[in-house]
């Protein structure tokens, strides 16, 4: 049964009144050098609705690096292209582990348990490069976000990419456990810069709620029209959030918000209401599993005003 309108404005207003009181728990990710400095008092919120309605709330404007958001706009490119194969490579199944787990991976023979993931973002990442050009592949990410987003602006932030590439030692060690077990098959470092830039795309809480309208929609964009996958993907991609987009907090984060999501240590958060919204909420700091401990507090609050929830 529908729910009754909701006045999105009123709850965006609501959720950033509430969470004045939380502003700047959580430690930023400071193992990246360049958002080590990101002041943890930002919030921001968007939410964009399938019928064209947009609320917004705080820092929604202000850009911040997506980190492993970016990995459901890979993995959605990456089922277009090779459909059921990839399911060959990589998992379906949650980690109960942290996000970038080598003993995990050492113990299951170089097959991630899924996608979101770092080894399998990897995987989904060398799936997209097929012994290519990374600077063409990290173009065709970009210009998929880009399309997504309705907005040309879209980029990515160069120093986080730069920064993230000096202290990468661990996803370079999951990327050669992956080419050492057969399970990649570019060449390690031009995986690891695929992979590196589009965690380093930059975009606003607007911006990012906009790119995943589609999750809500049956994967086409209900306000242009675009079709960017399948209705059967769009709902195992949200399948796929829901139990391993926070990593080891995944079943917490259905307990608590009851949305498919997928978080990133840049401290954002990206929630789909299916048929409804898309919803975009950042806060740089995070909690031990590596998601914005205010953000999961705010998307909490908003599926208590809103009544959304796919359970």
């Amino acid at each position: 049964m529908d729910l009754p309108d909701v006045d999105l404005e009123g709850v965006a207003a609501t959720v950033l009144r509430d969470m004045q009181p939380h502003l700047g728990r959580g430690r930023v990710a400071d193992y990246i050098p360049a958002l080590a400095s990101v002041d943890p008092r930002h919030f921001g919120l968007a939410i964009v609705a399938c019928d064209g309605q947009i609320a917004a709330a705080g820092d929604a404007d202000a850009s911040f690096s997506v980190q492993s958001i970016s990995k459901v706009f890979t993995l959605t490119m990456a089922l277009e292209k090779l459909g059921s194969d990839l399911w060959r490579r990589v998992g379906r199944e949650p980690s109960g582990s942290a996000f970038n787990s080598i003993v995990q991976l050492e113990r299951e023979k170089g097959v991630p348990r899924n996608p979101l993931i770092n080894p399998g973002a990897l995987v989904v990442a060398d799936a997209l490069l097929d012994g290519g050009d990374p600077a063409a592949t990290i173009a065709a990410i970009t210009a998929f976000v880009r399309r997504a987003a309705d907005d040309p602006g879209v980029s990515i932030d160069a120093e986080v990419a730069a920064s993230e590439t000096a202290v990468g030692f661990r996803n370079a060690s999951l990327a050669n456990f992956l080419r050492a077990e057969g399970n990649l098959t570019s060449p390690v470092a031009d995986v690891l810069q695929v992979y590196v830039n589009h965690c380093a795309l930059a975009l606003s809480c607007r911006q990012l709620a906009r790119s995943a309208l589609y999750l809500a929609s049956g994967g086409v964009d209900p306000l242009t029209g675009a079709k960017l996958t399948t209705p059967m993907r769009a709902r195992r991609i949200n399948a796929l959030m829901m139990t391993s987009g926070h990593y080891d907090a995944s079943g917490d984060f259905a307990f608590r918000v009851g949305l498919p999501g997928k978080s990133g240590v840049g401290g954002g958060i990206l929630a789909i209401a299916p048929r409804r919204a898309a919803i975009a909420v950042w806060s740089p700091g995070l909690n031990p599993q590596g998601s914005s401990l205010v953000g999961v507090l705010a998307l909490q609050r908003l599926a208590s005003l809103t009544g959304w929830s796919v359970f």
